[in-house]
């Protein structure tokens, strides 16, 4: 796993070789790959300063209280799902980027929720210089 620092540093790296691109396909596509470094970038570091705030899996039974091995795993799985959906957020239907904005909007607090939804329109519009709907 990568840290924010080094998902900026090789944004930066995708910036750098845009303005050396010979070509409006290169320059494409190394503007889209310091796009997605920025966006993982970013979802680090908001995971690392709302740490305390993300939703826990249930322990159902005393043995799995005792395995810190897969909430990790399924930490990483939920932060590796979340960066590849903002890459493909302006490729999803309509219909689906509302529903899934409302229910990433309600997964905090009942008294939170215009709070989160807001957040998330925020970062769904830096990200995606698209609508959200």
């Amino acid at each position: 796993m990568f840290t924010p620092q080094q998902y900026r540093s090789k944004a930066a790296q995708y910036t750098d070789l845009a303005k050396t691109a010979c070509n409006p396909a290169d320059l494409r596509e190394f503007q889209a790959l310091e796009r997605s470094f920025t966006v993982l970038a970013d979802n680090e570091q908001w995971l690392a300063d709302n740490h305390d705030k993300i939703v826990r899996p249930s322990v159902k039974d005393d043995s799995a209280a005792d395995d810190d091995t897969l909430p990790a795993e399924e930490e990483y799985v939920l932060r590796c799902l979340g960066a590849a959906l903002i890459m493909q957020w302006n490729t999803l239907p309509i219909r689906l980027q509302r529903e899934l904005f409302d229910n990433a909007s309600s997964m905090g607090e009942l008294l939170d929720t215009a709070t989160l939804r807001g957040q998330v329109a925020r970062f769904l519009q830096k990200h995606n210089q698209g609508d959200v709907h």
